[in-house]
């Protein structure tokens, strides 16, 4: 037998009995011709005592052992309070090699997060035993089949969709496998199980859910991941959007409260639409712990004698500076330039007077309007940003993540939960100069289709990250017709791309709606994990590669030929 006990189960109780543990040998000790070992599996560690020096030979941190011998009770002055086995330890009386292991290691075991990400990645196998990181997939393990549990309590139908299926335009770049049997043609990954949820509502499936993968070719970062991510993906039949956030709140504030101890924003979430989310915040994935909120002072500077702003849109941020050093100052400028901005106007209120670079184009009468209106006191700052529409709002919003920050106003303890609402149902194309999709192209217009017409589309925000997308779903034929007209498509497009939606709605579509939640956010949330990355068992490092096992990698020329695919 390998092991009778894992290096997590042993106990006082245990004390006088013989056990096999197996596992890796993590630290190796002498103290004076008596020998340490930390025996690590998966479920913990257990310190083993060797008399004999002769059973550690040919024995090297990380080989895995099996060790048979005698639990005995510490000595008082060497339990440790920090391990549940910390109170014994076994004295062996054989050790068996199980799998050898090189001398020297990439890198040691308990310091693998301090080292660089590939080769972390390339040796992943080895820093998944890391206690930290094999605690972060076991925990995934255990969020994913409570999210599970939670949505079949809620009578959702778990249902598997197709992994080959056909390349449709739904805002990424897709992922194609060229096909064998059908020379010139190609699958595609799926992006999402868009059209297979909403084609399960139609087949008469009231509540469907899946841990859905989802496949898109974009570029990562922080909170994203390349290539590849899953998403809690779900959809209801006769539904609306408030059907769909009472779903959403409930699932998700029982999944912080079971996993985290941290307070969560309570139901109903705060619904912000997406115009004033932009204004308020400068961001439609605002961090709400950030108290500090963008005011509109286009108007205010519309009649100043300040030529850089007049007529120009003015977004101000108040915030109380009391005590800051010049230097404060200096470096919000300097971040200013940083993004890109020309530069970052302020007026500091000092014992009742305004004093800053353009207090002296402000007349009194305009003092004291601004002082008035936003209740600004002694030790505040307002921050001035000027520019078009949207950069105006970009950097607004930059400049107050910032100030957050650096003035330390933002609550790190909590989660701060809110739905955006209300996005366009069209954005014009920048390179194009013509109408295109802003969120997602099935999406139920507001009314009629307009250039400014809103869509039933949502997502969920919390602490600065937006952790799922839906909408209330386009079913009827005509609708989706003109929708799709108005963004450049005609009817036979939608046949080719979309036909089988396009197809079925028109054999009696239910009203639908869903959502799909993010898993690895909300891990990289709840967690507290520096990157999403971390949450992943083997994921592709930032430049879309896998250090461990290749890819992407150079196939042969055979393969080529099978899939009547020629290199240029």
């Amino acid at each position: 037998m390998l092991r009778t006990h894992t290096c997590r189960e042993l106990r006082q109780e245990h004390i006088g009995q013989t056990v096999t543990l197996a596992g890796w040998v993590a630290t190796i000790r002498d103290h004076g011709g008596v020998m340490f070992v930390d025996l690590r599996d998966h479920y913990g560690v257990t310190q083993i005592v060797l008399h004999d020096n002769a059973l550690l030979a040919g024995v090297n941190k990380e080989c895995t052992v099996s060790i048979t011998g005698t639990v005995k009770q510490r000595d008082a002055d060497t339990v440790n309070d920090k391990l549940e086995t910390g109170n014994v330890e076994v004295h062996a009386e054989t050790l068996t090699v199980l799998g050898a292991a090189k001398n020297m290691l990439p890198f040691e075991i308990e310091n693998s997060r301090e080292v660089k990400e590939d080769t972390r990645l390339k040796y992943r196998f080895l820093d998944l035993r890391n206690p930290v990181m094999h605690e972060k997939l076991i925990f995934r393990s255990k969020v994913i089949g409570f999210l599970r549990s939670e949505m079949e309590r809620l009578g959702f139908l778990e249902i598997q969709t197709p992994i080959l299926t056909a390349s449709s335009p739904e805002g990424a770049r897709d992922y194609l496998v060229p096909s064998r049997r059908h020379a010139g043609k190609f699958y595609a990954l799926p992006q999402a199980p868009q059209q297979f949820k909403q084609l399960l509502m139609v087949s008469g499936f009231d509540k469907y859910f899946q841990i859905a993968p989802c496949f898109r070719d974009e570029d990562a970062r922080q909170d994203r991941l390349p290539g590849e991510f899953y998403q809690l993906d779900f959809e209801m039949s006769f539904a609306e959007q408030e059907d769909v956030f009472n779903v959403a709140q409930e699932v998700i504030i029982n999944t912080f409260k079971k996993f985290t101890e941290a307070p969560v924003s309570t139901a109903p979430f705060r619904r912000i639409p997406y115009a004033e989310a932009l204004l308020k915040y400068g961001t439609d994935k605002p961090d709400l712990r950030n108290p500090l909120e963008i005011i509109d002072l286009s108007e205010f500077f519309a009649d100043a004698g300040f030529a850089a702003f007049k007529g120009k849109p003015v977004r101000g941020i108040v915030a109380n500076t009391k005590g800051q050093p010049k230097s404060f100052f200096e470096k919000m400028l300097a971040f200013a330039l940083s993004i890109g901005m020309k530069g970052l106007g302020y007026l500091t209120r000092t014992d009742g007077a305004y004093k800053g670079p353009i207090e002296k184009f402000l007349s009194a009468e305009k003092q004291t309007w601004l002082t008035e209106t936003y209740n600004i006191s002694d030790g505040d700052t307002v921050f001035f940003i000027s520019d078009t529409v949207t950069l105006a709002n970009k950097y607004a919003g930059q400049i107050r993540v910032k100030l957050g920050e650096t003035l330390g106003l933002i609550d790190e303890g909590r989660f701060e939960l809110c739905f955006i609402v209300d996005f366009p149902m069209y954005e014009i194309n920048d390179e194009t100069g013509k109408p295109d999709f802003m969120h997602n192209p099935f999406s139920m217009p507001q009314g009629n289709i307009t250039p400014d017409v809103l869509a039933f589309q949502y997502d969920t925000v919390c602490n600065g990250y937006e952790i799922s997308s839906g909408a209330v779903r386009n079913h009827d034929p005509e609708v989706m017709k003109r929708a799709f007209e108005f963004a450049g498509y005609n009817e036979d497009d939608i046949k080719d791309k979309f036909a089988a939606l396009y197809t079925a709605f028109q054999y009696g579509a239910p009203p639908h709606a869903g959502m799909a939640y993010g898993i690895e956010r909300l891990l990289m949330l709840i967690s507290n994990s520096e990157n999403i990355r971390e949450v992943v068992a083997f994921p592709l490092n930032g430049d879309g590669r896998d250090p461990l096992l290749g890819a992407p990698s150079e196939v042969t020329e055979l393969q080529l030929r099978e899939t009547h695919i020629r290199l240029r």
